[in-house]
């Protein structure tokens, strides 16, 4: 049984939207078992709306939400009685395999590190999101915020983790992993990145190089690795370009019969594609590099993404132990860096 703490209260759509979306993977895995955590009241109305197996679903009342707009590190703190830390709380003590949350992202990550803590070798945790690939398949790309500043060696954990995400969960078997940079050359980029080139070269198993933005969502990588403040710029600046783009077809051919007529012959076309840059499509990002599994959810998540996250993050991850794999390997990279020349702290 594969059971997750669900925090019910966070999200622009709490709880409907998020207790929908967990319950339509319920009817597509026997073996999951849910607890939503949060106003017992709101979460009983939301449910009495719809069918579930009992058996598998709990209800762990919270009084308190951490809010959007709540500081983080304050919040997560002095909020003991909340949905989000009453869950981290249930991962922590055994009594879930895995937490997921729309809510405040900082308070996550903060909880994340407070009440699980960090794998032995990894430095600081990194939040992975699968980007759309035109050829075919995905692309994992971190970090996309957890930390706006990273060391070299904390890139080369990140590809370490990337690399791990991308086989036992996408199942590549030789995953390419890249540096995101300003150039393809081995002597482009700042220091940092000059840096990590040579870690990863030297340590990193299919380490394929540098890469540039442009060719990204062309697949010349399986795992892209940056900082989380390029990350995060890129992330958010690639969902809007998608969401833009989509918005000017709309409206351009609303103007013009000639244009209608084409959109319907093209509408194939015009799915395919809106398939291919739907953020909703993995449900939510991991945080990887703490001792269990948080997911974190777009803030504006609705049921799908929720019900996505659950059946292609949280039950292979949970199911393969990736948390455990995540830890064999650092346990063993600190070994190999212990015996060379470089003076690293992982």
């Amino acid at each position: 049984m594969v059971r997750v703490a669900i925090d019910a209260m966070g999200g622009d759509h709490a709880p409907g939207e998020i207790i929908s979306g967990a319950l339509a993977a319920l009817t597509a895995l026997e073996d999951l078992h849910i607890t939503f955590v949060g106003r017992e009241e709101a979460i009983c109305s939301s449910l009495a709306k719809l069918q579930y197996p009992e058996g598998h679903v709990e209800i762990s009342h919270a009084d308190e939400v951490i809010e959007a707009e709540d500081d983080p590190g304050l919040s997560i703190r002095r909020k003991k009685q909340s949905s989000m830390v009453r869950a981290l709380q249930m991962v922590r003590s055994g009594e879930a395999d895995a937490f997921l949350s729309a809510g405040n992202t900082g308070a996550l990550m903060a909880g994340g590190l407070l009440f699980l803590g960090r794998i032995r070798g990894i430095s600081r945790p990194a939040l992975l999101t699968p980007m759309p690939g035109f050829q075919g398949h995905p692309v994992l790309f971190l970090d996309v915020g957890a930390n706006m500043d990273a060391k070299p060696e904390q890139l080369l954990q990140y590809a370490f983790m990337g690399r791990i995400y991308a086989q036992q969960i996408l199942g590549y078997t030789e995953p390419r992993v890249a540096l995101l940079n300003v150039g393809s050359e081995s002597n482009k980029g700042n220091n940092q990145i000059k840096k990590a080139f040579t870690l990863c070269r030297e340590y990193l198993p299919g380490f394929c190089g540098n890469i540039e933005g442009t060719e990204i969502f062309l697949n010349a990588a399986d795992v892209v690795v940056c900082d989380g403040f390029v990350g995060n710029i890129f992330l958010k600046s690639s969902e809007g370009l998608s969401r833009t783009i989509l918005g000017f077809f709309r409206q351009e051919i609303r103007k013009n019969i000639r244009y209608k007529l084409g959109a319907l012959l093209l509408q194939p076309v015009f799915q395919k594609l809106r398939h291919e840059i739907d953020d909703s499509g993995y449900g939510g990002a991991p945080l990887l590099g703490v001792n269990g599994l948080c997911i974190k959810c777009h803030g504006s998540s609705r049921a799908r993404s929720i019900e996505q996250a659950l059946l292609k993050q949280v039950y292979p991850f949970v199911r393969k132990d990736v948390t455990g794999k995540l830890q064999a390997t650092f346990q063993d990279l600190a070994v190999q860096l212990d015996g060379g020349d470089h003076d690293q702290t992982l």
